[in-house]
C-alpha cells in the first residue's frame, strides 16, 4: 500500500514551513513513528513522523522549499517491508559521486565545488559516514593552510552557505532562518508601531533569597522540581497586573482590549533564537506547577519541541537577561502585548537601610510599556507593586 506524508496542520498566523532536513532518502527503510523530515516555521521546529513502517518510495520537495498544510511530502510503500524480508534498501548514490563515495549533503556538496575540493577524499564525521560543512572546511583549512587560526561560524540547521577565502581569512555568508527573519520582523514592527518607553526600578532580592534556602530542599522533595527565582516574578506580575489592568491589555485598532485572564510569556533562549512558550491562565497555577512547566519550556525549546500553540498569544511576557549576565536593559514588547518585564543581574551592592550603609543583592528591573494607553503614572507603579511584592513575599500569598 501506498501511504501519503503530508504536512500537518499549521495554525492560522502560520502560513507555511520550509523543509530543513530529511532524515531517509528514496528507498530507504523507515520505520512508522520514526522522524521523516523536520519542517520549519516562524514560530517551531516540527518533527514529521512516518505514519507507517516501509519503504520511502517518492520524495516531492526537498530541503530549502515552502510546503503548505497537507501538501504531500513523501510517499512510501508498505508492501516493499513485507517483500524485503526486512532488510532495508539502499538509497542509490548521488549522480554526482561515485557509488563507493560517502554520502555528502547538498550544503557540503556546493562548499566542496566552491573550494575545489573533491568529497570522495574526505573522511565523513556524520552519521553513516556523512561528509558535512565542518568536514569540507577543515579538509580546505588543510589544503591550504592559513597564518593563524580563523574561527568559522557554524549555521544552526542545514543552510547553502557561500563561504569565500582570501589570503586564509574565511567569510560565510548563511541565510537568516525563518525564526531568526520573524522575530527581526517583529522587533521592528514593535519600534515602529507602539510608543515604547521604559521605567526602571530596583528590587532587594534578599527575602527571596531567605525563602527560597530556607524551603528548597523540602519543595523539591515535595513536588519533584527545583525552586527558581521565576516562579516568584510570574506570582509578582500577576498581582501587580490585577491592580493595574492596562498593562496586562492590548491595543486592537482604536480599541483597549482589557484581558480578564493572565497568560504569561516567559522568555527562553535556544540555539534557534528566542522563544517565548506562554504559561496560560497562570493566576490559577501554584509554585511548583510554574516551575514544572518553566523546566520542561526549557528542555523543549533546547530541543525543538515547542508547539505552534503554546508560542501563541500571551498578555504580558517576562524576559530574563540576568541568566546571560546583564545588569541593565530595555526590553521590547512583544506585539499585541503592551508591556514587557526585564529582570537582570542579581548582584551586591551598597544600599542604604535605616540610616545605616548596608550590602544587599540587589537586581535592577525594567518595564517597557507602550505609552499610547499605558501612563508613565500606571507603569511606575506597576513595577513598583512587584518590587513590593518581591521585597515581602507574604504579599503574593495575601494576595494584597
Amino acid at each position: 500500500m501506498l501511504i501519503e506524508v503530508k504536512v500537518p496542520a499549521l495554525a492560522e498566523s502560520v502560513p507555511d514551513a520550509t523543509l530543513l532536513n530529511w532524515y531517509k532518502q528514496v528507498g530507504e527503510r523507515v520505520e512508522r513513528g520514526e522522524n521523516l523530515i523536520d519542517l520549519e516555521t516562524d514560530k517551531v521546529t516540527l518533527e514529521v513522523a512516518a505514519p507507517e513502517g516501509g519503504v520511502v518510495k517518492e520524495i516531492r520537495y526537498q530541503t530549502g522549499e515552502v510546503v503548505l498544510t497537507n501538501d504531500i511530502l513523501a510517499v512510501i510503500d508498505t508492501d516493499a517491508v513485507a517483500t524485503s524480508a526486512g532488510a532495508p534498501v539502499a538509497a542509490p548514490a548521488p549522480a554526482s559521486a561515485p557509488a563507493s563515495a560517502p554520502q555528502a549533503g547538498p550544503a557540503a556538496r556546493k562548499l566542496a565545488a566552491e573550494a575545489g575540493v573533491d568529497t570522495t577524499s574526505i573522511a565523513g564525521s556524520g552519521k553513516d559516514g556523512r561528509v558535512t560543512k565542518g568536514d569540507v572546511l577543515a579538509a580546505t583549512s588543510k589544503a591550504a593552510p592559513a597564518p593563524a587560526a580563523v574561527p568559522v561560524p557554524t549555521p544552526i540547521r542545514d543552510v547553502q552557505p557561500q563561504a569565500v577565502a582570501v589570503a586564509g581569512r574565511v567569510e560565510e555568508r548563511v541565510p537568516m532562518t525563518r525564526l531568526r527573519k520573524r522575530t527581526a520582523e517583529r522587533l521592528l514592527t514593535a519600534q515602529r508601531d507602539n510608543a515604547l518607553l521604559t521605567t526602571f526600578n530596583e528590587v532587594n532580592m534578599q527575602p527571596v533569597m531567605d525563602l527560597r534556602n530556607r524551603f528548597k530542599g523540602d519543595f523539591e522533595d515535595r513536588y519533584g522540581v527545583k525552586l527558581g527565582f521565576m516562579s516568584f516574578f510570574v506570582k509578582a506580575a500577576v498581582e501587580a497586573l490585577k491592580k493595574f489592568p492596562v498593562v496586562n491589555a492590548s491595543v486592537d485598532g482604536d480599541d483597549i482590549i482589557y484581558h480578564g485572564f493572565f497568560d504569561i510569556g516567559v522568555a527562553v533562549g535556544s540555539e534557534r533564537g528566542l522563544v517565548v512558550p506562554i504559561l496560560r491562565d497562570v493566576e490559577h497555577m501554584t509554585f511548583a506547577e510554574i516551575e514544572r512547566r518553566i523546566r520542561d519550556f526549557g528542555e523543549r525549546a533546547r530541543d525543538g519541541k515547542l508547539t505552534i500553540d503554546e508560542l501563541t498569544g500571551g498578555t504580558f511576557t517576562i524576559s530574563n537577561g540576568g541568566v546571560y549576565g546583564s545588569l541593565v536593559s530595555t526590553p521590547i514588547i512583544n506585539p499585541p502585548q503592551s508591556a514587557i518585564l526585564g529582570m537582570h543581574k542579581i548582584q551586591d551592592r551598597p544600599v542604604a537601610e535605616n540610616g545605616q550603609v548596608v550590602i544587599r543583592p540587589m537586581m535592577y528591573l525594567a518595564l517597557s510599556y507602550d505609552h499610547r494607553i499605558i501612563d508613565g503614572r500606571e507603569a511606575v507603579q506597576c513595577l513598583d507593586a512587584i518590587r513590593r511584592m518581591l521585597e515581602d513575599p507574604t504579599r503574593m500569598l495575601l494576595e494584597i
